[in-house]
């Protein structure tokens, strides 16, 4: 039976990008990331933070190369990128693949070396996937989300319970997703 499904399907799922194993990233040959911004690093419309730039910037002394890639527009998303000093891609249109592949020029890198971290399984995970990369589906940081976000969310829930069924995992979404360091 097909799985009409599978084009949602993340690579990997954790709590939440503070969760996730950087180290055995870099050692699977991984050499890049691109970051959604809202509930993946900080809050919705939140400035970046303590935490999310100690992140970047550890990420970058492991050798990794980061992008933003956000569906906001350019004044939002480029503030959050100046302060996490890194490139950006604004109105990227996801799911569309498009945004995800001017962010793989932005780095210069292979698809294969990148992985993306989300928090939405009908933008960041469908756009990596249609753009033919990896994803790392986070748990949401905050539960207040706006109207539209938050419809989405009900939809996910069948998605997601599907993803982990296949997976032989009898738990539903955040925040007792697969945690990367499992694999």
């Amino acid at each position: 039976m097909k799985d009409y499904f599978k084009k949602f399907y993340p690579t990997f799922s954790t709590p939440d990008t503070y969760h996730i194993d950087f180290a055995k990233l870099y050692k699977m040959g991984y050499r890049g990331v691109i970051f959604d911004i809202d509930n993946t690093l900080v809050g919705h419309d939140a400035p970046s933070d303590f935490r999310c730039q100690e992140l970047i910037g550890r990420l970058k002394t492991m050798g990794f190369r980061t992008v933003i890639v956000s569906n906001n527009g350019e004044s939002r998303v480029s503030k959050f990128a100046k302060a996490n000093n890194c490139t950006y891609v604004y109105r990227a249109l996801k799911p569309s693949g498009m945004g995800y592949i001017k962010a793989l020029e932005k780095l210069g890198l292979d698809k294969k070396q990148v992985i993306c971290v989300g928090d939405q399984l009908f933008t960041d995970i469908w756009g990596a996937n249609r753009a033919g990369m990896d994803s790392i589906l986070v748990g949401r940081l905050f539960k207040k989300e706006v109207f539209h976000i938050y419809m989405k969310r009900v939809f996910e829930i069948f998605v997601l319970r599907r993803y982990y069924r296949l997976r032989k995992e009898n738990i539903i979404p955040s925040p007792n997703m697969r945690n990367i360091n499992d694999r």
